[in-house]
């Protein structure tokens, strides 16, 4: 039988003689007084020594949070809005068979989105660079 198989039986076997050793109450065992149960407040952060927690931020919603990030970075709506212009503006070419102009506004879509894509991109290292408060 491999050793860990041996080691974990006996350790199993110790444990259960444990748990099935009883001792008479009374002897060599002083009385258990039952202390009350403890109540926690569910609604307050638990009391920790020498710990001071950090306030938490007050919570954005959608629109607190677009408009922050908008002004934080107006060229990423901006791109997008061009984004979806070119592409609107493109697929209605196509369908009424302008397809110079279709292929044009296609271009401009990915003019566009990659306009987008370097400004998500200056906007986190901005972000990144910035020193902290």
């Amino acid at each position: 039988m491999p050793r860990s198989v041996c080691l974990f039986h006996f350790l199993l076997t110790e444990v259960l003689s444990m748990a099935t050793a009883t001792t008479s109450v009374g002897q060599d065992q002083p009385t258990k007084v039952d202390s009350p149960p403890v109540v926690f407040d569910l609604s307050q952060p638990p009391v920790i020594e020498g710990f001071t927690p950090l306030p938490r931020p007050k919570e954005e919603s959608f629109k607190d949070k677009f408009i922050r990030k908008t002004k934080e970075n107006p060229f990423v709506p901006i791109g997008c809005l061009g984004t979806a212009g070119a592409l609107i503006y493109g697929l209605s070419a196509f369908r009424r068979g302008k397809t110079r102009q279709s292929q044009l506004l296609m271009r401009a879509r990915i003019f566009a989105q990659g306009f987008t894509v370097v400004a998500i991109i200056v906007g986190v290292a901005a972000t990144a660079l910035k020193p902290k408060q």
